[in-house]
């Protein structure tokens, strides 16, 4: 499942969540206000924590991927040398 959907998914729920909340609350509104801002800072910082280790995450994998490239890089260019080398020894013992 794509990040974007759990995000979508999260935030629905805090909404549905919210309403529901407000609708059969026991306490008067102002306690309930209060609550349901607590806990929407704490899915906040919840979605935060897993934005930031998303991030983290595609950083890693995008430095993974370069440090292979440069290495496939590098072979095609010690081969492409050496491929230059041969052709020019054989170019020399054909004169």
């Amino acid at each position: 499942m794509s990040t974007g959907k759990i995000l979508l998914g999260v935030l629905a729920g805090v909404a549905v969540g919210a309403t529901l909340g407000i609708l059969f609350a026991p306490d008067k509104g102002s306690a309930t206000r209060k609550k349901i801002s607590d806990k929407g800072g704490e899915y906040a910082d919840e979605i935060g924590d897993k934005f930031h280790k998303f991030v983290d995450g595609v950083s890693k994998k995008f430095d993974s991927a370069k440090e292979s490239v440069n290495e496939m890089a590098e072979n095609g260019k010690y081969k492409a040398q050496e491929a230059g080398s041969h052709l020019a020894s054989t170019a020399n013992r054909k004169m």
